[in-house]
C-alpha cells in the first residue's frame, strides 16, 4: 500500500495543474426596474419643482392668404348658437344687440338689405363672424343671403367666446 504524501508539495503534484475558473455565462438582460424607479422619481421631482412662468401677451403673425377688414369699412353678421338650439341666432353687428328674423326667407331679405345699404356707404365687404358652436350650414346661409348682392367681398370669422 502506498503512503499518503505529507508535503503540499506532494498534495499539488497530485492534484494535477490550477486551472483557471470559467466565467459563467449569464442570459444577458439586465434587470431594468431600477432604471424606471429612478425615471419616475426623476419626473415627479420636475413636475413638483416646475415653475410655471405668467403667460404674456402673444404677437400672433399676420395673415399669409388674406387682410384683415376693418369694422368700419365692413358689415358684420354674427352668429351665436345657444345651447339646445338647432340653428344658430343671426345678429346685425358685432355683437348680439340687433338680432334678425328668424324666419329664413325674411332673414334672407334683411341681409340683402343691409349689405345693399353697406355699399350705399362705401362698405363693400361682409364679415361673417360665428361662434365655434355654429354649425356650417347657418354660416352657408348667411353667406348665401350676403352673396346675392353684387360688388360684395365675403370674409369669415370665428369666435371663441368666453
Amino acid at each position: 500500500m502506498a503512503s499518503a504524501p505529507t508535503s503540499t508539495a506532494a498534495v499539488e503534484e497530485d492534484l494535477g495543474p490550477v486551472l483557471p475558473r470559467r466565467r459563467l455565462v449569464g442570459d444577458g438582460e439586465a434587470d431594468m426596474t431600477p432604471m424606471i424607479d429612478m425615471t419616475f422619481l426623476l419626473l415627479i421631482f420636475f413636475l413638483v419643482t416646475f415653475k410655471a412662468s405668467e403667460s404674456k401677451l402673444v404677437e400672433l403673425p399676420e395673415a399669409r392668404h388674406g387682410i384683415g377688414v376693418g369694422k368700419d369699412e365692413s358689415v358684420i353678421f354674427s352668429l351665436a348658437r345657444q345651447a339646445g338650439q338647432t340653428e344658430a341666432r343671426v345678429y346685425l353687428g358685432d355683437d348680439e344687440k340687433y338680432p334678425l328674423s328668424e324666419d329664413h326667407a325674411r332673414q334672407a331679405a334683411e341681409i340683402a338689405e343691409q349689405v345693399e345699404l353697406g355699399l350705399t356707404n362705401h362698405r363693400q365687404h361682409v364679415l361673417i363672424k360665428a361662434d365655434r358652436a355654429v354649425h356650417s350650414r347657418d354660416v352657408f346661409r348667411v353667406a348665401a343671403a350676403a352673396g346675392q348682392v353684387d360688388g360684395v367681398q365675403l370674409h369669415f370669422a370665428v369666435s371663441d367666446p368666453e
